[in-house]
């Protein structure tokens, strides 16, 4: 696995992205924004989902911010995963990138759950049981992959 990171890292486009005053940066701050888009996008959603923001239609306001969501989702893998090509061996190495990479996957198989639960078609009630606590899963579970990513900088 050693090989195959540092093999990563001597990509041509990586070595030139790592060495670059300009693109590194500019790929940094994408991410930033594509994180900031997914989070306000999620927390939007789920609060909306929770009964908040009632003079909004539920179903049209959860579409726009599912859509949003999974554009800047996108937007954060592919600036991630170029962040992470230029460290890749440090970054893998460290605990709390593999803690991130699982919050991911969590927040990532609570939302398929949430696709798969029937619609809650055209109800503007705050939603209850399994629909809420998936909701407030999802909170939790974004804000905890912020989190962790905020630290693998600093541990």
């Amino acid at each position: 696995m050693d090989e195959f990171l540092a093999g990563i890292e001597q990509l041509a486009f990586v070595r030139a992205l790592k060495a670059s005053f300009v693109a590194y940066p500019i790929v940094n701050a994408l991410h930033v924004m594509s994180i900031g888009a997914l989070l306000t996008s999620v927390w939007l959603m789920d609060l909306r989902i929770l009964g908040a923001f009632r003079s909004l239609p539920q179903a049209a306001f959860v579409a726009l911010l599912r859509r949003t969501a999974l554009i800047a989702f996108a937007g954060a893998l592919v600036t991630g995963l170029l962040l992470f090509s230029v460290r890749a061996s440090e970054y893998a190495a460290k605990p709390i990138f593999l803690v991130k990479m699982t919050l991911i996957l969590l927040a990532g198989a609570n939302f398929l759950v949430f696709l798969r639960l029937p619609r809650v078609r055209g109800g503007e009630e705050p939603v209850g049981g399994t629909v809420a606590l998936l909701a407030v899963l999802s909170l939790v579970l974004w804000t905890s992959v912020l989190m962790a990513g905020r630290f693998i900088g600093f541990l």
